[in-house]
């Protein structure tokens, strides 16, 4: 039998998981990357997006670019320059708007230096190939002329999405078009949203041009495998009811999951795989795992409650604390399923100074930069998304629900000076 250590099955970690399970997610993503679609993997936070990429990418397939909420297109270009093998200087020649041009320097990189050094087999002299280039990096042909320049043949994974700016985003919406018709790049875009057509939104050309996979959505057959599995892999059991109590306590969240059942085979001293007869796990600190699992993320949601009930600045409708306050007012399978904008705005009118004066304009607007308030708040992965397309919030850490199950909703409501009712 092969021993395996149980942290390499379940929990988190930086690895694939041992349990790791295919999904429909899986054959979604490689088709698409076999027909040189662009992909956008989206889903709620530690759903799975980043061993989805793992498990059916090599590392030499790729690069990476971590997005930050600060940039504007140009230094999305400039990232990805650098993560292709370039040297970014300033040059002395001016773009037509009279921004200074960037000096891209190709000389070597880890990948290129491999590959000659295979070539040669250490029998030549390694020869040092520099190409230098005056580029504007706003311009998306002459990002494309660049990476074309040095033969660059692999796809682009630009993680983290949702942290740009909406008008990054749409920026970069609108030059996707131009590197899917000009070139024969490939794009993997990751983000934390449940809206299947996000760039689709943002630019209507990219309809068709862009495959959508969702990696948020997990059976409860698919979570009961990913433990059946977990199960063979150290020689424990689960019993059946605490199986089907955690998946529908977890709200099918995948790390909740991991997490509970990794401290339940801790608790009963399983570090590896146990040889011998299959070992039945004391279960019955089931609930307090549960709620240490979710509890550690009580900073960042009690952060994110802050930054509600303080906005951008202080204004005088206060409107991301009323949307704060429909939040509250929602039941658990009302927020595991999202509000739509009318039932927010319903709830809202009632109680708010204001009252029927309010309109829906002050609320999409509040809506519309939700995400760029936690991002600038330091609330990272984000909390919660505004679904543009079907007018909607979504609650994408599940976690979050589950907490805000636990909490005293009164004191809430009053530190957030709301009416209680």
């Amino acid at each position: 039998m092969k021993i395996n250590k149980t942290k390499d099955v379940f929990g988190i970690q930086r690895d694939l998981p041992l349990n790791y399970i295919e999904r429909a997610a899986d054959r979604i993503l490689v088709d698409s990357l076999d027909r040189s679609h662009h992909v956008v993997i989206y889903g709620s936070s530690k759903q799975g997006k980043t061993s989805l990429r793992k498990r059916n990418l090599k590392e030499n397939d790729y690069i990476i670019v971590h997005c930050n909420n600060k940039w504007d297109i140009d230094q999305i270009h400039s990232n990805i320059l650098k993560q292709a093998g370039y040297e970014l200087t300033l040059s002395k020649s001016l773009t037509t708007s009279g921004k200074a041009k960037v000096k891209a320097t190709f000389g070597w990189n880890l990948f290129a230096k491999a590959e000659v050094e295979a070539e040669t087999e250490f029998e030549k002299e390694k020869e040092k190939i520099t190409k230098s280039l005056d580029i504007d990096t706003d311009d998306v042909n002459d990002i494309i002329k660049a990476l074309e320049e040095i033969k660059f043949n692999r796809i682009i994974v630009l993680e983290d999405f949702h942290y740009l700016k909406p008008e990054t985003q749409k920026d970069f919406a609108i030059a996707l078009k131009a590197l899917h018709e000009n070139s024969n790049f490939t794009f993997l875009i990751v983000g934390v949203w449940l809206e299947e057509n996000r760039l689709i939104a943002l630019n209507g050309d990219l309809s068709g041009r862009v495959k959508s996979v969702d990696a948020d959505t997990w059976t409860q057959e698919e979570l009961n495998k990913l433990i059946r599995d977990g199960e063979y892999l150290l020689n424990v059991s689960f019993n059946e009811q605490t199986k089907n109590k955690l998946i529908a306590e977890s709200l099918q969240n995948v790390y909740v999951v991991q997490e509970v059942c990794y401290l339940i085979c801790i608790e009963n001293g399983i570090n590896q795989t146990l040889e011998g007869n299959q070992f039945s796990l004391d279960c019955s600190k089931l609930e307090v795992f549960l709620d240490e699992v979710v509890s550690q993320h009580s900073g960042r949601y009690n952060k994110f409650i802050t930054s509600l009930i303080e906005g951008f600045q202080p204004t005088e409708l206060e409107m991301y604390k009323w949307i704060l306050y429909a939040i509250l007012k929602a039941d658990d399978s009302m927020l595991n399923i999202g509000l739509r904008r009318s039932e927010l705005n319903e709830v809202i009118v009632q109680k708010h100074p204001r009252g029927s004066d309010l309109n829906q304009g002050n609320l999409s607007q509040a809506l519309t930069s939700i995400a760029s308030l936690q991002v600038r708040s330091g609330i990272t992965p984000i909390i919660i998304d505004y679904d543009s397309t079907l007018k909607k919030i979504n609650i994408v850490d599940k976690g979050f629900i589950i907490w805000l199950h636990n909490q005293n909703l009164i004191e809430i409501l009053k530190e957030a000076n709301l009416p209680i009712d």
